[in-house]
């Protein structure tokens, strides 16, 4: 992912140095590229309708998995040929960069018309993970530059028969709570939680859960500012965590490697009795297991004072190719998307949470849930700031290494600490 982004800034200068004009195409199509392979023959049915309605066709392209769509899309930016819509499918500092490149439109004008009509249908959250603050990090001009097909929330996923067995009554809310079900759950043979800790952005997600909970998102975001270093007891009590859960026996076998599609399966299958996955997962599990009976809450609160929030947002999103010959009628196929019909009809065929407010109104009791924590939510995209992506990776992988006890909490929190420091002599932060 770190030498397609170098690539794709470099690709990005070359657009901006050729100033190459858009090709030129039809006027009644608009041409749409995703990666969305659960969500194609509901987008292909949707296109048709839009067609009838408008008169206007939907091109749709499907290229998954989603590594070669970025593919796709960095070269795609470096001829000059990217399609009316498309999704970016990277960091915000990416994304920041086909915006600078003049590569991706400014919808705000149109979020903002009527009243605020099209931004008013939208979670809020949903709408931030697009949005571009005043005094923001990147230099970008402040506005709405994408638009939320749907969101998603990853919270903590349990199996209330598997609970039942082992004598647990009620969800555990504390951290000392979730311990106690662990003991509970081993003592009847049970294996007590399952993820995909071999993707450490799960790891990331995971703990800056609980780094929130423990601290607070002001601490924390000083700590990224150079301010509070990763030796500070807040931050041990963070790496602590895991060290806790493995010495108790919490973790599935070989969980460090495995991915987050083999953890949803474990979790479907009944292998274990709790799990930490995306609202998507809800599609997965249907899929897998149609009877299984299971609920979702936030992680358990290590602290009380501060709330344990959870990664939410956007799911997916599309942007409008700010070159397109055809971009008012992009924008107006996206807000005839967004609305609630189409939003209803999308959750419906694919179990996945409209970013529509409206079109959740319907949906099941378990998407419901989780839909219920997007308030709530926060998401490295709409941080003021985030940590530099060498230091993330040194912290994601000093906790495989806690979990599987190469590692204690204080010798990684010494070794992210150098690295933070080697980083900040290269890199001045704001």
């Amino acid at each position: 992912m770190k030498r397609l982004g170098a690539w794709l800034c470099c690709a990005l200068l070359v657009v901006i140095t050729c100033g190459c004009a858009q090709p030129k195409k039809a006027v009644n199509e608009i041409e749409l590229w995703h990666w969305m392979t659960d969500r194609q023959d509901a987008l292909e049915a949707l296109a048709r309708k839009y067609e009838q309605e408008t008169g206007i066709r939907v091109k749709l392209s499907l290229f998954a998995p989603s590594d070669s769509y970025i593919q796709k899309i960095i070269a795609a930016a470096q001829a000059n040929v990217l399609p009316d819509i498309y999704g970016i499918l990277d960091k915000k500092t990416i994304f920041a960069s086909f915006i600078k490149a003049g590569l991706v439109a400014d919808l705000t004008s149109a979020f903002e018309a009527d009243g605020n009509a099209w931004g008013k249908r939208f979670f809020v959250k949903a709408v931030d993970n697009n949005r571009f603050a005043v005094g923001n990090m990147d230099g970008v001009k402040p506005g709405i530059y994408g638009v939320p097909l749907d969101v998603s929330t990853v919270q903590m996923i349990y199996n209330r028969n598997l609970l039942k067995k082992a004598g647990i009554a009620t969800v555990p809310a504390t951290f000392e709570e979730f311990l106690a079900a662990v003991k509970a759950l081993k003592r009847v043979g049970i294996v007590p939680f399952v993820t995909g800790f071999g993707e450490t952005w799960i790891v990331d997600c995971f703990a800056s859960n609980y780094a929130f909970n423990i601290m607070g998102e002001a601490k924390v975001m000083a700590t990224f500012r150079g301010e509070v270093p990763y030796t500070d007891p807040d931050w041990m009590a963070v790496f602590t965590v895991f060290q806790t859960l493995a010495k108790k026996g919490a973790f599935i076998e070989g969980i460090v490697t495995k991915g987050n599609k083999y953890a949803e399966q474990d979790f479907a299958l009944e292998r274990a009795a709790f799990s930490f996955d995306g609202s998507w997962g809800v599609n997965i599990y249907k899929s897998m297991n149609p009877v299984l009976d299971y609920g979702v809450a936030p992680l358990p609160a290590l602290k009380a004072a501060n709330p344990m929030r959870v990664w939410g947002g956007a799911g997916s999103s599309l942007v409008v190719n700010a070159l397109s010959p055809n971009k008012d009628k992009a924008v107006a196929f996206l807000q005839w998307i967004t609305d609630t019909p189409q939003q209803a009809y999308l959750s419906e065929q694919t179990n996945n949470l409209p970013s529509n407010r409206e079109a959740s109104v319907g949906i099941s009791p378990i998407l419901g849930d989780f839909a219920k924590a997007m308030e709530q939510s926060t998401h490295p995209r709409v941080w003021i700031l985030n940590e530099d992506p060498i230091v993330v990776e040194a912290f994601d992988k000093g906790i495989q290494s806690i979990i599987i006890g190469e590692k204690t909490p204080a010798q990684v929190a010494v070794e992210v600490q150098k690295i933070k420091l080697r980083q900040m002599g290269k890199v001045k932060r704001p």
